[in-house]
């Protein structure tokens, strides 16, 4: 009797790397790659893996035999924005192919986090202590060495002072009040759970799409907001809103009617519940 078996959907794929998942157990790399089917539903993102493979293979020839962490971090910085020519996309920084790892890859340039997943993986072959970070505005990196940590910036691998963290961070204290004036330096450096770092990336994309009224591709990206964050109820919101504007009166009202269960609190549930009222008239 022949074999039969059906191949998973690209957001069947991403659920089954995510859904139920101890953090420690999330394939981030292979998660984060998936996002790129979005746009690119055909994506081989097994051959994305290989081909980082074969680049960490590459970086550790160029290792020093008996490496020390310093060492390790200049040979990784000179191979991925030196030999490699990894960089920030300022030309066109909000296109969302900055944010598919397979076009990353490709075309070595990027937004922080995409550049930070692609050193991070790097990094960890070439045996450093090496985490993302989800620092306010701009997704950072540290690596753990014997005299401490360093926190580098992805799009250019430079190591960034106390100094420079505060300036950077000046700007999100103003706008967060006096409340975040107390907030130690150190507790902004945490290291991202990998669902944060998904979390990041599918919102970065959510924020590009909604701002050019591309609602298809916000449903996509809000398929994997929800299937990541099941308890965000925001997240369905937004994604009902997305349908309705995509005229497609059932799904919205099915995620708006969720929202409202249970965030019957929020701020904008009258209007929400307005809004499911006239979508059920039309």
């Amino acid at each position: 009797m022949p074999l039969s078996y059906s191949v998973p959907t690209p957001l069947e794929y991403f659920a089954a790397l995510v859904q139920g998942a101890q953090e420690e157990s999330i394939a981030l790399l292979e998660a984060a790659a998936c996002i790129a089917h979005v746009e690119y539903p055909d994506v081989d993102v097994q051959q994305f893996l290989d081909d980082m493979d074969r680049l960490q293979a590459r970086l550790q020839r160029r290792m020093p035999a008996g490496a020390t962490p310093l060492q390790r971090l200049n040979a990784l910085n000179r191979f991925f924005y030196g030999e490699l020519g990894f960089g920030g996309n300022l030309n066109d920084y909000y296109a969302p192919d900055n944010s598919y790892l397979h076009m990353v890859l490709r075309t070595r340039r990027g937004i922080p986090i995409s550049l930070a997943l692609l050193w991070l993986e790097l990094a960890q072959g070439a045996g450093l202590q090496a985490q993302g970070v989800s620092f306010p505005g701009h997704f950072l990196v540290k690596v753990l060495m014997p005299a401490g940590q360093v926190v580098l910036d992805p799009m250019t691998g430079h190591a960034l002072s106390r100094e420079a963290l505060g300036e950077r961070l000046e700007p999100f204290r103003l706008r967060q009040g006096a409340a975040q004036e107390e907030v130690p330096l150190g507790l902004y450096l945490q290291a991202a759970p990998a669902r944060d770092v998904l979390a990041r990336m599918l919102r970065n994309l959510k924020e590009i799409h909604g701002a050019r009224q591309d609602w298809r591709r916000q449903v996509a990206v809000q398929d994997r907001l929800v299937t990541l964050l099941p308890d965000a109820w925001g997240e369905w919101r937004d994604r009902g809103l997305a349908h309705a504007a995509l005229g497609d009166a059932r799904l919205a009202v099915q995620d708006l009617e969720r929202y409202l269960a249970h965030a019957a609190d929020a701020g904008d549930a009258q209007a929400i519940a307005l809004r499911v009222k006239a979508l059920r008239g039309s």
